[in-house]
């Protein structure tokens, strides 16, 4: 099973996982999988890797790309003035702890704290001092470069140690025998094309002139969406005889909505307003009819038991009743769990 999901996390683009069991019920509703398919991938098979991806936030990725996603993201500028003056690091510095991890985990899994230690030692006090805020107090500072770090390489998620994360070194980020950049775009425009650079740029965590230079990278071929200009793989102008019909359930930050470009076709009338969170996408489950944002939803696990309330933002038909309750039976099976379905609304507010 962990050759297939490789592949469908390839068409993805990369697999948010942030919260773990959405990533495992995005890639299992997409390959007919369970969330024990998707753990064993990452962590027996090992077919997939998780570190940090697209915009600094962790993701899922297929191990065998691991290459060409360091050889891409490992090009975006670094911002090293975004941080306050008082908690920023030099560029120095962060080539300093970017080393120091890549060493540090060569030894095998480590928690954040043997983590940190390893850091301190090999760098200095500095990289101690408690200046990051966090979620009730403050981080070392050498924190601000995890994300850094795991765009060159230096490591990756481990398995869990009780319920303590580690991390360890990763399976083999060598760069890229091709231009991972180029690959990048590639695969980003075939799974999420028409998009223009700047779009591309967002989606991927840099500025809009590196975007450009992407897309410089690859033949392209310019088209009109919905009146404006973006731009496909050369020669991929085919489009479908229909329009897509189906009914789906998307977990917390779905690949689909976060990459979906223009968002008020996406989220179309007051799709905008309530599944949107001040503009940004994937903070909430969405229902999903014919490729449009059509409500909202939210699961509550008990044991075996998972009740999911679905909020409609438009009537269903007979025929799309039907489906979503089918695909509350998949989501069932996927999260291995027996799903009871609730038509109504959603009190739960957006994830951060």
């Amino acid at each position: 099973m962990g050759e297939g999901l490789d592949g469908v996390v390839a068409a993805m683009c990369g697999t948010h996982a942030q919260i773990m069991a959405a990533a495992e019920a995005s890639i299992g509703l997409r390959a007919g999988a369970t969330r024990a398919h998707v753990r064993d991938a990452l962590w027996n098979t090992r077919a997939l890797v998780k570190t940090y991806g697209p915009r600094g936030t962790v993701h899922l990725l297929p191990a065998r790309d691991l290459p060409r996603w360091v050889g891409a993201l490992s090009s975006v500028p670094h911002a090293h003035h975004a941080a306050p003056a008082p908690v920023r690091m030099t560029p120095e510095q962060t080539g300093q702890v970017v080393a120091a991890i890549r060493e540090a985990v060569r030894s095998g899994p480590l928690t954040i704290d043997e983590l940190s230690e390893a850091v301190v030692a090999a760098t200095g006090p500095w990289a101690d001092e408690l200046v990051m805020p966090a979620f009730q107090g403050r981080w070392p500072r050498w924190r601000q470069a995890m994300p850094v770090a795991a765009h060159r390489g230096a490591f990756v998620f481990g398995p869990a140690r009780g319920r303590k994360v580690t991390y360890a070194a990763a399976p083999d980020a060598r760069t890229a025998p091709d231009d991972g950049l180029a690959w990048l775009v590639r695969s980003y425009l075939t799974a999420y094309g028409p998009a223009t650079p700047a779009q591309f740029a967002q989606w991927a965590g840099g500025p809009a002139r590196w975007g450009a230079e992407a897309f410089a990278r690859v033949e392209l071929e310019q088209v009109l969406l919905e009146g404006e200009p973006a731009f496909v793989l050369a020669g991929d102008t085919g489009v479908p005889a229909e329009r897509p019909r189906s009914v789906r359930l998307l977990p917390y930050f779905d690949a689909y909505v976060v990459a979906g470009r223009p968002r008020e076709l996406l989220y179309p009338g007051e799709a905008a307003a309530r599944a949107l969170n001040g503009g940004q996408a994937g903070n909430f489950p969405v229902l999903l009819v014919d490729g449009e944002v059509s409500g909202v939803w939210h699961s509550r696990r008990s044991g075996s038991r998972m009740d999911i309330t679905v909020e409609t933002l438009r009537d269903l038909t007979p025929a799309q009743s039907r489906e979503l309750a089918d695909q509350v039976e998949r989501l069932g099976v996927v999260m291995e769990a027996r799903p009871r379905l609730t038509l109504g609304p959603v009190a739960v507010g957006p994830h951060a």
